[in-house]
C-alpha cells in the first residue's frame, strides 16, 4: 500500500468513510452492465468459450487459447495489427530521440526511457487473457441497428516456467479490446422472432443468457465483429533533470472489413488530429464551422457527437500524468485562444468570441446546453470527447479497465480494483439506458464530463469519490471574477468537505476535509495519485 493511500485511509477514517475508498469493489454498480467476477472470467477464458480466436474464427478447432506467436501468425484477420504497431513504435522512438537527444531509449532497465518489449507479441510464452466484459448499449446512437456494443477486454500476460513444472503468470501493460455488436439482427428468439434491443437489454439486466448473445450463431460468423482497440504502455520515463515522471500510452483502432475479412487500421473515434488541423488553414476553417454549427454543438455538449473522419487521427500517444488544467500534455492544447500560441502553434482554431457567439446562436434556436455553458466548458469537452482526453481523466492515465488479476495468487492492490473511478462513475448512466431499452423506451444517450458523471437521479454515487466525496473533482471559484464557471456550477462537495485547489488548478479542484487535515499531506496525495503510486 502506497504512502498516499495510507494517508487517504487515515483521513477518510476521520469521516467514517473508509468504505467509500473501496467503492470500486461494490459489484452493485456494475449489475447488468459489466462482468468483473474473476472466477467467471477465469472459467470463460480457460475453457476457450470467449477467447479472441474463438470469437474471431469460431470455425477453427482450437481447444485452448492461442499464444501470441500463434494468434497473430495463424489468424489472417489480425495480420495488419503487428506491422501497424511496429510503425507507430518506430515513429515514437524517432520523435523521442529528436526531443531528448541526450537520453537513451530502449527495452530494459539500462535505458533512461524504458520501452514496451514488442517481442511479447511474437512469443510462445505470452497470450491475451479475458479481463472483463462490458455492455456498451449506451453507444447505440452510433449504430441503432446493432443496439450498441459489447466489449471483451483482454490483458496481455506472460507465463514463465517454474522449477516445479508449474507456471508463474505476470500481466503486461497492454490491453486488446475486441468490440462486437450488441446483437445480430439475424438471430431469433424461441418463437422465431428477431431478438430486439429490448430483449438484449433484459437479458443483461437479469444476468440471464448474455453469453448466448456474444458472437454470431449462423454464417457468416463474423457478422457481429466491429473493431479491435489496442492500448499499450509504450514507455516509462523516471523523473530526470529534463522532465518529470512520465508514462506514455499508444492507442490504436482496427476496424473489421467484412469484404477483406481483416481488421484494418482506422481513425480513432473523435480523436481530433490537432497538429494536422493547426497546420492547414482550410481544414481549420472547416473544422470550426462544422463543430460550431448548432446541431453539432448540441451533440458535442451531450457527448454524442461523431466527428467526420477527415478531422481525425489514426493513432494517439497519451502522456500521463496530465494534471487537471489545460497543458501541452493534453490532446487539444493549442486549439483554444490563449493555449500554445507562445510555443509557436500559430493561431487558435477557436477564439473566446467564437464559442460565446455559437452558444448564443444555439440558445436562440432553443437548444438547452447541459454541460458546455462557457468557454471553459467548451475547452474541457474538446479534450474530454477525444480518446486521449478521456484516457487522461482525473489527471492520470493508464487503463480504465485493467480487470481483476485472476491469474495471481495474491493480486496487488492495483489489480484488486477492476476499473477506474471514471468507469464506475458512469455505471448509473449506462444502467439507466439499459433499463430504458428493456422497457421499450427511447434512451437518453447524453453523458456529462468524464470526470464528473451524470447521476441520473440515483443516490448510489453520493458521498463517493465518483461524485462529491473525498478526492472527487469540484468547481473552484474563478480567481478573476470570484464567481463559479457556469459549466461546473453543480460540481459541489458532500457535507463535511470543501473544494480546494490541487496543484495550479484555477477552475477544477478536489473535495477535501473542510478543516484541512494537513495542506502538505493533501499536496502529497495529489502528486502521488497523479504518478499512479
Amino acid at each position: 500500500m502506497s504512502r498516499a493511500l495510507r494517508i487517504l485511509i487515515a483521513a477518510a477514517a476521520l469521516l467514517g468513510g473508509v468504505a467509500s475508498l473501496f467503492a470500486a469493489e461494490n459489484t452493485g454498480l456494475t449489475r447488468g452492465t459489466a462482468i468483473t467476477d474473476p472466477d467467471l472470467l477465469r472459467k470463460l477464458d480457460q475453457n476457450n468459450t470467449l477467447t479472441i480466436s474463438r470469437l474471431i474464427s469460431p470455425e477453427r478447432n482450437a481447444d485452448v487459447p492461442l499464444t501470441t506467436d500463434l494468434m497473430f501468425a495463424s489468424l489472417p484477420q489480425l495480420k495488419e495489427i503487428p506491422p501497424a504497431i511496429d510503425a507507430e513504435f518506430d515513429r515514437y522512438i524517432a520523435r523521442y530521440k529528436a526531443a531528448y537527444p541526450t537520453e537513451t531509449i530502449g527495452v530494459g532497465e539500462g535505458f533512461d526511457v524504458q520501452l514496451f518489449d514488442r517481442a511479447n507479441l511474437k512469443s510462445r510464452d505470452t497470450r491475451f487473457v479475458l479481463a472483463g466484459i462490458v455492455n456498451r448499449m449506451d453507444r447505440a446512437y452510433v449504430s441503432e441497428e446493432s443496439c450498441g456494443e459489447i466489449r471483451l477486454i483482454y490483458r496481455l500476460a506472460r507465463f514463465d516456467s517454474r522449477p516445479d513444472g508449474g507456471k508463474t503468470a505476470t500481466r503486461l501493460p497492454m490491453t486488446l479490446n475486441l468490440v462486437m455488436k450488441a446483437r445480430d439482427p439475424r438471430q431469433t428468439d424461441g418463437n422465431g422472432k428477431p431478438v430486439t434491443c429490448a430483449e438484449v437489454a433484459r437479458r443483461w439486466l437479469d444476468n440471464g443468457d448474455w453469453q448466448g448473445l456474444i458472437g454470431s450463431r449462423i454464417p457468416p460468423y463474423d457478422a457481429m465483429l466491429d473493431r479491435i482497440e489496442t492500448n499499450i504502455q509504450v514507455s516509462v520515463a523516471p523523473k530526470s533533470a529534463l522532465h518529470n515522471f512520465r508514462s506514455d500510452y499508444l492507442l490504436k483502432v482496427f476496424k473489421y472489413d467484412a469484404a477483406t475479412k481483416t481488421f484494418e487500421e482506422s481513425a480513432l473515434e473523435n480523436q481530433i488530429d490537432r497538429d494536422r488541423i493547426l497546420a492547414d488553414d482550410a481544414l481549420r476553417r472547416d473544422f470550426k464551422a462544422w463543430l460550431l454549427a448548432p446541431d453539432h454543438l448540441r451533440e458535442f455538449d451531450r457527448g454524442t457527437v461523431l466527428i467526420p473522419e477527415k478531422f481525425l487521427a489514426r493513432a494517439a500517444v497519451v502522456p500521463t500524468p496530465a494534471g487537471l488544467d489545460a497543458s501541452a500534455l493534453q490532446p487539444e492544447f493549442g486549439m483554444m485562444q490563449g493555449e500554445g500560441q507562445a510555443e509557436g502553434k500559430g493561431d487558435p482554431v477557436f477564439t473566446d468570441n467564437d464559442v460565446v457567439s455559437a452558444l448564443k446562436q444555439a440558445a436562440a434556436r432553443g437548444i438547452d446546453m447541459q454541460n458546455v455553458r462557457s468557454v471553459a466548458g467548451f475547452q474541457r469537452r474538446l479534450n474530454d470527447v477525444t480518446c486521449a482526453g478521456c484516457h487522461q481523466t482525473r489527471g492520470i492515465g493508464g487503463f480504465h479497465f485493467p480487470g481483476v488479476d485472476w491469474l495471481a495468487d495474491n493480486p496487488s492492490n492495483s489489480a484488486i480494483v477492476p476499473a477506474s473511478p471514471h468507469f464506475f462513475g458512469d455505471q448509473l448512466r449506462r444502467r439507466d439506458i439499459l433499463t430504458a431499452f428493456a422497457s421499450g423506451k427511447r434512451p437518453d444517450f447524453s453523458r456529462g464530463f468524464a470526470s464528473r458523471p451524470q447521476t441520473r437521479g440515483g443516490k448510489e454515487l453520493a458521498g463517493t469519490e465518483y461524485q462529491d466525496g473525498w478526492g472527487a473533482h469540484c468547481s473552484l471559484q474563478d480567481a478573476g471574477s470570484g464567481t463559479p464557471d457556469r459549466s461546473f456550477t453543480s460540481w459541489s462537495c458532500a457535507n463535511g468537505l470543501t473544494c480546494q485547489a490541487a496543484a495550479a488548478s484555477r477552475r477544477i479542484g478536489m473535495c477535501f476535509i473542510k478543516t484541512r487535515l494537513n495542506q502538505q499531506a493533501i499536496w502529497m496525495i495529489h502528486d502521488e495519485y497523479q504518478r499512479g503510486e
